[in-house]
């Protein structure tokens, strides 16, 4: 059976999630709206415990947890929904790096069609943003700065606690994308001088269909969002429509098993990550990416090309050569572009990620096949 080496782009839930999950669509299915009866009070009490279990990986306050349908939706809301308040504050210059995902680098661009400046800070071969770009491009207008954890191609981990003491101060919000992170490695999310972070069910064993954004007050203050949406009021107003009680409390399952055997599984992680990586050098494989997640590994063997490498190993492991969300795209992968790679490297780059439902990687049947390939 081929084994799926693809978590970066989702990852199966937890058995438990599972359960959880089918138990709210079969047996305790209310609707959290509905305040006339049990089924509702029930409903309405296992949305505010997952909300705790979702506030707990980051030590937050569970009021600041709103539900979304996942990080695309959350990062759109913390991003755009700032544009009212930038106006009336005439702050309109926004910060992002060249190597975010589309569901930031998207409503950026909307943001720049309606006149606001948006810097994107470079990036050089490691992957890596520099927390001095961060400063030489603060201004005093500055209203957002938004800055992905873990990037989803490379597994690059961004200095999170570098890029908070710049912004020790200044009255720009922090915007963290945390989908590759959150839940996994979440250490550095911890700062309190983040002030919004996108999360997604389906990147940390939870179901599809379900995340979060997670705001900070600064003291007794919210962060200053208008809603995208209109209708019923739900979420404090943010996100309106009928809460998915059965995703909720599937994200909130997959939130209380990750914080505790995060370490756990971080070890098994890298484990895999070594071995892979120790096979890999006989081919001389060159490693896309510095300071990366122990979950991700993006690789390049010289004289691959990775739809080749794909199509020989689909049989043997199920991986990626990008995002998911542009993998209809033949486009070379804008991350490894800003990186400064080479057209042959970016062309040969491979995206390997796992969980720890990977108990071992088929490593020698991955060198072997692609070691065919080699031109």
């Amino acid at each position: 059976m081929t084994e799926y080496l693809d978590m970066s782009a989702s990852t199966p839930v937890l058995p438990e999630v599972a359960e959880a999950v089918a138990h709210h669509f079969l047996v305790e299915f209310g609707n959290a709206g509905s305040r006339t009866h049990s089924y509702g009070a029930q409903a309405k009490k296992a949305v505010e415990y997952a909300r705790q279990q979702v506030a707990n990986i980051v030590c937050a306050e569970k009021s600041g947890v709103i539900f979304t349908s996942g990080a695309t939706e959350s990062n759109n809301l913390a991003i755009l929904g700032l544009r009212s308040y930038a106006s009336e504050q005439k702050k309109r210059h926004v910060i992002t790096t060249s190597i975010e995902h589309k569901a930031v680098l998207e409503p950026m661009s909307v943001l720049e069609k309606e006149g606001f400046e948006v810097t994107y800070l470079p990036v050089d071969e490691s992957g890596v943003v520099s927390a001095v770009e961060l400063s030489k491009a603060l201004r005093e207008d500055t209203v957002l700065v938004s800055v992905m954890h873990v990037n989803n191609e490379t597994g690059s981990m961004q200095p999170i606690e570098a890029l908070c003491d710049v912004l020790h101060g200044h009255d720009a919000y922090f915007h963290v994308d945390a989908a590759q992170s959150f839940g996994k490695i979440s250490g550095s999310l911890v700062n309190e001088r983040i002030d919004m972070m996108s999360v997604s069910g389906h990147k940390m064993y939870a179901p599809m269909g379900i995340g979060a954004l997670i705001l900070r007050k600064r003291g007794f203050m919210r962060v200053p969002l208008t809603p995208l949406m209109y209708g019923g009021g739900q979420e404090r107003g943010l996100r309106p429509g009928t809460l998915p009680v059965p995703l909720i409390v599937g994200l909130g399952v997959a939130c209380e098993h990750c914080l505790s055997k995060a370490s756990q599984w971080q070890d098994h992680a890298n484990s895999l990550k070594q071995a892979l990586v120790a096979a890999l050098d006989g081919l001389g494989a060159e490693y896309n990416g510095e300071q990366t997640s122990p979950y991700i590994l993006n690789f390049s063997v010289p004289g691959v090309n990775s739809e080749a490498a794909m199509v020989a190993l689909k049989d043997i492991v199920a991986v990626s050569n990008g995002s998911a969300c542009t993998s209809s795209s033949y486009t070379p992968s804008h991350v490894l572009l800003a990186m400064g790679l080479s057209e042959e490297r970016t062309a040969g780059a491979i995206r390997v990620s796992w969980g720890p439902m990977t108990k071992t990687l088929p490593v020698e049947a991955i060198v072997n096949k692609l070691s065919t390939l080699k031109i």
